[in-house]
């Protein structure tokens, strides 16, 4: 069955015709081609006096194809031949790229061997029907302290990692690929800068992590179609996967530059700008991709794995309320936020949980946790209210018992909420320690309320 499934896929990947235009104008990296019948989303080789290079078919104006490149189109001239590849949007994967680094293409570009036994899976396939899908009923733990406590994570979710430049949210993904309880890592870099990548491979995620991980890479000196096609391709391992059975962590660093990608191919065939310069392609594109995550229903010919998913959202001047980061958050499942003003005072991962929320942990957590949890949120939350007069020394012990508490154990919740990039965190240990916090904050306060009677009997 699966034999018969690849061979099809094949043959519609194909084209039994040779299509072939001229080219008749260049704006840009965009081609306008004569006489090229070749199908939206069709790869194309333009046939260059200085070698050949690729491109997409990525709409039509007046009776003209238009090819955006996938790379410079430096030594194009009017008059070149433009040949169709292939009928379908298609790439290659299977188990031989754990541990390979990819482009937006599916070609290696870690100069390691061929990769072999390579299946033919549509590059953006009809999505899953609502029945089709699974509950997200089971935690996926992912070795971050507080994420695991404080917006603990389900098998199948999506969530969004919210933060300015430089607040660690290649660092925290890193932590997530080398600690997370899923079978299979699938890491896309969007837009990243070149040196990023490296750094990336050998410090955040290291050989343990790369071991059970696919990269797939578009960096941003690349063409906007390939960081756009490149976050695809890192969908379609993933289903890959997940049609396999497996439990598999979806990264995409990041979803901005993904959306800054998608706007200049839609500026670039014509789409008129529209919230703040984004064009209507963009918001069409986001739900497109996001909606690829999620748990499969075992059953009808599926083995019910899943895809629990990261996205990374750069905020831009800190304004969480920008056009993309709006629509993303109205799409998942929940969100991380990332403070500044923790990563100023050296609080790794730089993790706000009172504006972070999971909005499935309250169906796949025990109730232990979540009272714990609920405890702990509030004690954040009264610290954080007198936390100025605390630090100009203006604070009166006594005339708030819930502030009293939450200062009183504010270095234990640091603690607890704080993890170096080398520690290991097991989640039964994590999970009693917060219980525990959350004890010893119930007797403190009743200590504190006893000596408050005392001193009223006074």
């Amino acid at each position: 069955m699966t034999l018969m499934r690849d061979a099809i896929a094949n043959v519609r990947a194909t084209n039994p015709l040779l299509v072939a235009g001229t080219v008749g104008a260049v704006r840009g990296l965009t081609l306008f081609v004569d006489d090229l019948p070749a199908e939206v989303g069709s790869l194309v080789t333009v046939h260059a006096r200085d070698g050949a290079r690729s491109g997409e078919v990525v709409g039509f104006d007046s009776g003209r194809t238009i090819v955006m490149t996938l790379g410079a189109t430096l030594g194009v001239r009017a008059g070149d031949r433009v040949t169709a590849e292939t009928a379908a949007p298609t790439v290659g994967v299977g188990n031989s790229l754990l541990g390979r680094v990819i482009n937006g293409l599916g070609r290696p570009v870690d100069h390691g061997p061929v990769p072999v036994d390579l299946r033919q899976v549509p590059l953006v396939p009809e999505p899953l029907g609502p029945m089709d899908r699974g509950r997200i009923t089971t935690m996926l733990p992912t070795g971050v302290r507080a994420i695991d406590l404080m917006t603990t994570v389900g098998k199948g979710q999506r969530l969004g990692i919210f933060a300015g430049p430089g607040v660690g949210k290649s660092t925290l993904l890193g932590m997530v690929a080398k600690r997370t309880a899923a079978d299979v890592n699938v890491i896309a870099l969007i837009g990243e800068r070149g040196r990023e990548v490296r750094e990336f491979l050998d410090e955040a995620l290291g050989p343990e992590g790369l071991e059970r991980s696919l990269i797939v890479v578009a960096t941003s000196d690349e063409a906007p179609l390939m960081r756009v096609r490149a976050a695809n391709v890192a969908c379609a391992a993933a289903e890959f996967f997940r049609d396999l059975g497996l439990d598999v962590m979806l990264m995409v660093d990041s979803i901005t530059r993904f959306a800054h990608a998608q706007r200049q191919i839609g500026l670039s065939v014509g789409e008129p700008p529209a919230t703040k310069g984004f064009t209507p392609s963009v918001f069409a594109a986001l739900p497109t991709l996001l909606e690829r995550a999620g748990a499969v229903e075992r059953g009808r010919g599926s083995l019910g794995g899943s895809i629990t998913a990261f996205y990374t959202i750069l905020v831009e001047g800190d304004d969480v309320t920008e056009p993309i980061s709006d629509a993303v958050r109205g799409i998942l499942d929940g969100h991380v936020m990332l403070s500044r003003t923790l990563a100023n005072h050296g609080h790794y991962p730089a993790i706000d949980v009172l504006d972070s929320i999971s909005r499935v942990a309250p169906a796949i957590i025990d109730e232990d946790h979540e009272s714990a949890r609920r405890a702990l949120t509030g004690l954040i939350a009264s610290y954080r209210e007198v936390e100025e007069l605390v630090q100009i020394g203006a604070y009166a012990e006594g005339s708030n018992p819930e502030a009293d508490a939450a200062i009183a154990l504010k270095p234990r919740i640091d603690e607890l909420l704080r993890q170096g990039v080398d520690e290991r965190a097991g989640f039964f240990n994590a999970k009693q320690s917060l219980v525990q916090l959350a004890s010893d904050l119930d007797k403190l306060k009743q200590a504190r309320a006893g000596e408050g009677a005392q001193r009223a009997g006074e």
